[in-house]
């Protein structure tokens, strides 16, 4: 006699460790355990007595796991076993869940993350869980067309953010093209999107690059009030034109004042994660004027790690927003100059005002990737002296318009 639905939703364990099996007809029936309700289909197939579960109750009411107990007896019609039938099935949900967009990007976060650095791996997947996912994440790689990509991209940039989504697209491609590397589409949609975002406007960093203001800018430090070892950072950042970074997580192991050098370690640097490992330490030779001003406050912080070290903990270097409040402090607007200025500054001011200096020196100097023929030569240790007679004349550069001498000169 066929199962009813109030039968099915009011019979009850009764406690036989087998459990009590209720047919429903055509090989179904209800296998009712401790846990639960079970629907399962008996059948044969190649001769052998087979079982085949078709779900639970009541998440699969009776109508459903007849429906499901048809499906079956029309595979065993056609020759066709059930149980397979259900595992391709599930084979198929399983890769069709792997290759949403969602499931492909941490894929490649997973597998780029150990070469990229983890600040950098955190914004990676940062920027998608934010603005990609809710809108595609869910999604199959070969379903997502391009027009859904700009939508979501849109949105980032009707929040102002036209180098976020510019960005974002860019990282978006980089899934969609493991996609096609592992098979999970057949093509990258993102090229289809070239011109349609909002140009970027790149903004160089504010420095000052006119003799006669760089002169009024070191003045300026001399008569800064606040912190030494803030009033020290302004005035090595002039000299040695190293990123900020550097400058402020300067740690005294890397000083070497007897021999005038800063050697920064390869792990300090703004490398990738592999060129961190392997690469060799950044040297910046130390100009008298700079080896003066470590040995002024080495009293006052050589015995903590850093040079310039935070006054909110121990172990920890100054804050990267002390030196931009201090040329604020100063009077100088974010228009008008900022701690990456400094760069700028030291090399346009050595191109234009101090002749016989090799600008792949300079660069090489700045720890910039390397270029011309001279550029691999300049970055090795034994090819120092260049270096350090640059960094010494443009030490006794700055304090020449320091004091005006320089610009007197020039007028004359």
């Amino acid at each position: 006699m066929p199962l009813s639905d109030t039968f099915v939703k009011q019979t009850k364990f009764s406690g036989k460790p087998a459990g009590d099996k209720h047919s429903d007809g055509g090989g179904l029936y209800l296998h009712v355990m401790a846990a639960g309700k079970y629907w399962r289909l008996a059948y044969r197939f190649s001769g052998k007595q087979k079982t085949l579960a078709l779900g639970v109750y009541p998440a699969v009411s009776l109508a459903q796991a007849r429906r499901r107990r048809d499906e079956a007896r029309q595979h065993l019609a056609e020759g066709t076993d059930p149980a397979i039938v259900k595992q391709a099935q599930k084979l198929a949900q399983a890769m069709a869940d792997e290759s949403t967009f969602e499931a492909v990007a941490r894929e490649y976060h997973g597998v780029k993350k150990g070469g990229w650095s983890d600040k950098y791996a955190v914004k990676w997947l940062r920027g998608l869980e934010k603005d990609i996912f809710p809108f595609v994440g869910r999604l199959q790689l070969p379903d997502i067309t391009p027009p859904m990509m700009l939508n979501a991209l849109r949105r980032v940039e009707k929040r102002g953010n036209r180098d976020a989504a510019h960005t974002l697209a860019q990282n978006s491609g980089q899934v969609f093209r493991y996609g096609v590397q592992t098979g999970r589409c057949e093509r990258n949609p993102m090229p289809d999107l070239q011109g349609a975002l909002e140009p970027v406007v790149v903004k160089h960093m504010a420095a000052v690059l006119e003799p006669v203001k760089v002169g009024e800018l070191l003045r300026a430090f001399d008569s800064y009030n606040g912190q030494p070892i803030t009033k020290a950072a302004l005035q090595l950042s002039a000299l040695l034109f190293q990123r900020p970074a550097n400058i402020r997580m300067m740690e005294w192991s890397w000083v070497d004042l007897d021999n005038a050098m800063l050697t920064i370690p390869s792990s300090a640097m703004k490398r990738t994660v592999a060129q961190k490992l392997n690469g060799r330490p950044h040297f910046v030779p130390l100009a008298p004027q700079a080896v003066a001003i470590l040995r002024e406050i080495r009293p006052l912080t050589g015995h903590r790690a850093h040079v310039f070290p935070s006054t909110r903990g121990e172990g920890r270097p100054m804050s990267d927003m002390t030196l931009t409040a201090a040329l604020r402090r100063l009077g100088y607007s974010s228009e008008e100059m900022t701690p990456h200025g400094f760069r700028a500054m030291a090399r346009t001011l050595m191109i234009e005002r101090l002749p016989g200096i090799h600008a792949d020196v300079i660069e090489a100097q700045l720890a910039h990737g390397k270029s011309g023929p001279l550029g691999a030569a300049y970055d090795r240790a034994e090819f120092m002296e260049q270096r350090r007679k640059m960094m010494n004349e443009w030490a006794d550069y700055l304090d020449k318009l320091k004091t005006g001498s320089e610009l007197v000169r020039m007028q004359a």
